[in-house]
């Protein structure tokens, strides 16, 4: 923390160095801005770790809620050849606890760090705006519960690319508040896909939007690109496109679920999360269920300008036939070669 302070309070365009070839064993830590430079590295060389036993964390105010955040810290830039492992597997069965959270904090980089068996959610950025995340790698067990790789909310103006991440949940996840998110070059796997929500959960008006996501991987993964939101919420999924998505035994390649529920006693409701203008472009490969497209829409707030293209998706690796789900959707067109015929879509005859 004193290295913190003088990296702070210091003009120039200092550097907190972390290391190469040592291990460094910290509990819970706060970097608070505002700082002095408008550039500020956090290079991590060595390894960066937590205590094995949940009982041994040092809780800040006796609540384990993250384990490293940075706060109102602008032109940061996380970087490094280093690893931060949280050590979790013990933490996986009791609680919650994100490692890397960056809040309320602007024109921030993350390159070329390693992540590894962190107690919840690996990479948090929320209430930002302008972030880069690239070359990035991120490792759980696929049975490790709530290990999101990285996850957005409040946060606009993102690029994502060139990250490999295999979690036991959704490699990226984007909820309320995200907009012009830009993933691109993404291999996933195992996790549940890239996801959008969930969303309107409790009733609560929510909202993702201009959302693009091109040449991303999915091997064996339980979705694809996938959008999930609550019955009974408000508010929009709107304005993405998905493409060059290639799939290898994920169970759903493709899923919009208005349905979606975590436990077991869910009721309808009539209020729905408005889904609108979605596009999916050149998606190819193998599905793990033979359902390989699933639009499940809302029958009172109905999916909205579907639009598929190209799509070629078949069943497990012996080349069966696929098929497709697909209910209450208006304005949905299909162009170009799609396999599993959507039946819920028309031909938009553009030539």
């Amino acid at each position: 923390m004193k290295a913190w302070s003088d990296v702070c309070k210091a003009s120039a365009s200092p550097t907190f160095l972390v290391p190469g070839d040592r291990r460094f064993l910290i509990n819970p830590v706060v970097f608070e801005g505002r700082c002095r430079s408008k550039k500020i590295k956090f290079k991590v060389d060595g390894t960066i770790t937590a205590p094995s036993e949940p009982s041994k964390w040092k809780c800040i105010n006796k609540q384990c809620h993250s384990w490293i955040s940075f706060k109102h810290v602008d032109g940061l830039v996380i970087s490094g050849s280093g690893t931060i492992d949280g050590n979790a597997e013990k933490w996986w069965k009791q609680g919650r606890v994100t490692a890397l959270v960056v809040a309320r904090s602007n024109n921030v980089q993350l390159h070329d760090l390693s992540f590894k068996d962190n107690p919840h959610m690996h990479v948090v950025f929320h209430h930002c705006d302008g972030v880069k995340i690239s070359h990035i790698s991120i490792d759980a067990p696929e049975d490790s519960p709530n290990t999101d790789g990285i996850h957005l909310k409040e946060t606009a103006s993102v690029i994502i690319e060139h990250c490999t991440i295999g979690t036991g949940d959704d490699c990226i996840s984007l909820v309320d508040g995200s907009t012009h998110i830009d993933m691109r070059h993404i291999k996933c796997g195992p996790g549940h896909g890239i996801s959008i929500g969930s969303l309107g959960k409790f009733g609560l008006s929510e909202t993702v939007e201009y959302i693009h996501v091109k040449d991303a991987q999915f091997t064996g993964t339980t979705n694809g690109v996938r959008i999930k939101t609550w019955q009974g919420g408000r508010g929009h999924a709107r304005n993405m496109i998905f493409e060059k998505i290639r799939s290898s035994d994920s169970e759903y390649p493709i899923i919009i679920d208005q349905f979606y529920c975590d436990h077991t006693e869910c009721h309808d409701k009539p209020n729905a999360v408005e889904i609108r203008n979605i596009s999916y472009i050149d998606v190819k490969g193998t599905s793990k269920k033979e359902t390989a497209v699933k639009i499940a829409c809302s029958d009172t707030v109905p999916c909205r300008d579907i639009f598929i293209q190209n799509i070629n998706l078949i069943y497990d690796q012996s080349g069966k036939q696929a098929s497709a789900y697909c209910k209450n959707v208006i304005n949905g067109y299909y162009h170009g070669v799609v396999r599993p015929n959507i039946s819920c879509l028309q031909n938009d005859k553009l030539p």
